[in-house]
């Protein structure tokens, strides 16, 4: 049981990681919580979703990728590292407060914005369709996972390990969607920018460390 405790707290860091930076999609669904909360669970559940998919997709590449590259596998590591640099760095840098006051993108429209008369709600199916779909859009989720599982395919190279992992990364990304859900039940979508540069600094903060610790011991 220890043995699986470490893959699965990795992978409750790596869902966070890429769940907690409150981007467009968490708007929109903060948004849909105000609607209606039966199809923002739903809406939260699709979100997560996306996230398992493209880590027990990269969980299943990453090892056999690792295993065909093991002369190079220490600057496997560090390339991989890299990357997760690189994509902590950019989000860190959106989250400055003169990004995080930027207009919100049209796909996802603040309060002020909307509508005055706000279209019905979806059904909980439709919900969850139309949210794997935005979320499935976005390369970043999935280079994130793909750099993460190649750099620590020894590790997650067993059935069990990876398994474990892939509970961590599903069961932290789902908490923290329903978490926004109800957050925008009770208290709307005017979560402050303040509170929204902190979720992009602690999320992307989890990305940076992971890439160091992959990163050591250097080549």
């Amino acid at each position: 049981m220890n043995e699986l405790m470490t893959p699965t707290l990795a992978g409750a860091a790596a869902g966070l990681g890429v769940a907690m930076p409150m981007g467009a999609m968490s708007v929109l669904l903060l948004q849909e919580a105000m609607r209606d909360r039966r199809t923002a669970v739903a809406a939260a559940a699709g979100i997560a979703a996306v996230d398992l998919g493209y880590a027990a997709l990269a969980t299943t590449l990453g090892p056999w990728v690792a295993s065909h590259v093991s002369p190079v596998e220490a600057w496997v590591r560090l390339a991989s590292a890299v990357i997760l640099l690189v994509i902590a760095a950019r989000g860190l840098y959106g989250a400055s407060p003169a990004r995080a006051s930027d207009p919100a993108p049209a796909s996802a429209p603040t309060p002020a914005s909307a509508p005055a008369s706000a279209p019905p709600p979806a059904r909980p199916v439709k919900a969850f369709a139309r949210y794997v779909g935005l979320t499935a859009l976005n390369p970043t989720t999935a280079l994130y996972f793909a750099a993460l599982t190649t750099a620590q395919g020894a590790a997650l190279g067993t059935g069990a390990a990876g398994a474990a992992f892939l509970l961590g990364v599903g069961a932290a990304s789902l908490l923290w969607q329903q978490a926004l859900v109800t957050l925008g039940s009770l208290a709307g979508t005017r979560v402050p920018d303040g509170a929204r540069i902190w979720t992009f600094r602690l999320g992307y903060g989890l990305v940076a460390a992971y890439a160091v610790k992959i990163a050591l011991p250097l080549p």
